[in-house]
């Protein structure tokens, strides 16, 4: 299991944009399950939308591409302080199936399907309450940070 601070050791995001809580299995090379509280005090709210406050689905798809992440630094041995980064590389087959609102637990789970090179492509899930709230197919490029200072 890692909490957040285990979580920020391995990513470079930072809140707002950090998406993960807190990791509570993983499997190096293969899986990892995690999640997102999602609290009606983030600031996304102000305007995704007054009065029907919903979650938006890019943020869904980041917080996915973060656990994401998460299993790809675990299974190199490496974190972002290294010097890598996991940049997107593609978006497949993603569905929105429900809505994510305000007191949800947003459960994320992604698998390794494939790694080619520096490419690596994960299936991941997210689920609130047992029902689908989003799945795709994520490919992540593995670079040297160093390219975008």
């Amino acid at each position: 299991m890692m909490n957040v601070n285990d979580i920020m050791a391995l990513l470079p995001h930072r809140y707002p944009m950090l998406l993960v809580d807190r990791v509570l299995e993983v499997e190096s090379g293969k899986r990892i399950l995690g999640y997102k509280n999602i609290s009606f005090n983030e600031e996304v709210f102000a305007g995704h939308f007054p009065g029907a406050p919903i979650f938006p689905g890019v943020l869904i798809i980041e917080a996915m591409a973060q656990i994401s992440g998460i299993l790809g630094f675990v299974t190199t041995g490496q974190k972002a302080d290294d010097g890598m980064l996991y940049l997107f590389a593609g978006i497949d087959r993603v569905r929105f199936k429900q809505p994510v609102v305000p007191g949800d637990q947003l459960m994320l789970t992604s698998e390794v399907e494939a790694v080619k090179r520096n490419l690596w492509r994960f299936r991941t899930t997210a689920v609130v309450d047992g029902q689908t709230a989003c799945e795709a197919t994520l490919l992540c490029a593995y670079q040297e940070r160093e390219k975008f200072e």
